[in-house]
């Protein structure tokens, strides 16, 4: 359509739809290198060991608080919606871990050490 309207070279829409372009592609080629990089997770294996998509409840020993949080890949974490990423200290702390363990990591804010309560999946993810 901008180029239907005459000298390109002062042309404001032709100037923003090529700008839309390249951000445009730039996102393609972020998505692709997410696909390429993408793993099957199997919810179905051990329910009761530490994965992506498990709810985890612990006890925070170094603040002495109760947290509840989702393991997601890293890419769709927000830890302000209860999404921590399994690539976070805490979350890679967690990976594998079971119900009872208590584990120690350290953090940018030093060392935390806690204590598994429960795990949890839900059936809408599997």
């Amino acid at each position: 359509e901008a180029r239907e309207q005459g000298d390109l070279s002062e042309n404001a829409e032709y100037d923003a739809a090529k700008d839309e372009q390249r951000a445009i592609e730039t996102r393609i080629e972020e998505i692709e290198e997410i696909i390429k990089y993408a793993v099957v997770v199997d919810e179905s294996e051990d329910k009761d060991t530490v994965g992506i998509g498990s709810t985890v409840k612990f006890y925070d020993l170094t603040f002495n608080e109760e947290l509840e949080y989702k393991i997601v890949g890293s890419t769709e974490a927000n830890i302000l919606d209860g999404l921590m990423s399994n690539e976070s200290p805490i979350g890679q702390a967690l990976m594998g871990a079971h119900a009872g363990d208590e584990l120690e990591t350290e953090t940018p804010d030093g060392i935390v050490r806690f204590r598994i309560i429960e795990i949890t999946r839900d059936e809408d993810d599997m």
